[in-house]
């Protein structure tokens, strides 16, 4: 009786695997463990400089993606041999998210967090755009609408309730806020193509092997350029990492870990389609502040929550 429930066991899990694919799976994980990653984020921004935040997402993570190369070597498997594409590629997609993390928190100086969310978040349209010209990858019509619906749905819950803020982000049409968060958008969609564009070009028929081997490199590339350039702008930061080491090591595990999901996702799937199914993380936060932090929500954020939904339902039903 004992082996027939585990026979059981196991073919409902296949059939869940068989109707889920691998990339929705990944993507749905990785948006989870980026809400996790930026909530204990915020709270090292207390003894670090954004930048030093953001350099312990390469300083801690780079190991773990290069340990899980590691690991694949080790089971017998071999890897791909990059080629010229695969380099100039990934490197420009790693450079790429750096810029595009510092001009979101510019984005959040020189206004507010609604102003930084609203105009950064047309990464998923601005990532489309760019699939089109360096892909050759078009979304169906159901596809630009759901991308719409769901940039629709994440103004909603950036302002929060306050019609105020509608006109708050209007008027930074022109200004410096606008174009720090679309240029933080417009790094976050380069990232986004240049990944799946590098790990297509290893050829190998190892989604997973491909997806970790880009996001290595990319990490390790990263490490390089952040840390040289926090080296110079402000040393005395890698003191204050090391004092917070526990909790910098967590977030890097769980950013390598997230990472690994978007690029999973970005091997299986169009980048722009994978962006967007990703902003549910966003509905993911209203969860857990709904129901785990008991934070009383507003009309605006179940509207707002349910364009998300809709958005990411269109490109879904392609």
């Amino acid at each position: 009786m004992n082996g027939l429930s585990h026979i059981m066991r196991f073919e409902v899990l296949g059939a869940v695997t068989d109707r889920i694919p691998l990339w929705i799976v990944a993507t749905l994980i990785a948006a989870a463990l980026q809400v996790w990653r930026t909530a204990l984020q915020q709270k090292l921004r207390g003894v670090l400089t954004p930048n030093g935040a953001g350099f312990v997402r390469y300083a801690f993570g780079a190991p773990w993606s290069v340990a899980a190369v590691g690991l694949i070597v080790l089971s017998g498997r071999s890897l791909p041999r990059p080629g010229l594409h695969f380099l100039w590629a990934v490197a420009l997609g790693g450079v790429a998210q750096i810029i595009g993390t510092n001009f979101l928190i510019r984005a959040f100086g020189l206004r507010d967090f609604a102003i930084g969310t609203a105009y950064s978040k047309t990464e998923a349209l601005q990532t489309a755009l760019i699939s089109v010209v360096f892909l050759g990858e078009v979304l169906p019509w159901r596809g630009w609408v759901g991308v719409l619906l769901s940039l629709a749905g994440v103004i909603v819950l950036a302002i929060k309730g306050d019609l105020g803020k509608v006109k708050t982000i209007a008027s930074a049409a022109g200004d410096k806020a606008m174009w720090a968060g679309i240029a933080a958008g417009a790094g976050f969609a380069v990232a986004a193509v240049c990944i799946r564009s590098a790990s297509k070009s290893l050829g190998v028929d190892q989604p997973v092997v491909r997806a970790l081997m880009t996001l290595a490199v990319m990490n390790t590339i990263q490490l390089v350029v952040n840390g040289t350039w926090l080296g110079f702008a402000n040393r005395s930061e890698f003191g204050a990492i090391g004092r917070a080491w526990k909790s910098s090591a967590l977030v890097g595990f769980l950013s390598v870990a997230g990472s690994a999901g978007w690029a999973i996702g970005m091997t299986l799937q169009e980048a722009a389609v994978v962006r967007t199914v990703g902003q549910i993380d966003l509905v993911f936060a209203f969860i857990i502040a709904k129901f785990f932090f008991k934070e009383p929500r507003q009309r605006s954020e179940y509207i707002g929550s349910a364009l998300v939904v809709a958005g990411v339902a269109l490109v879904l039903l392609r």
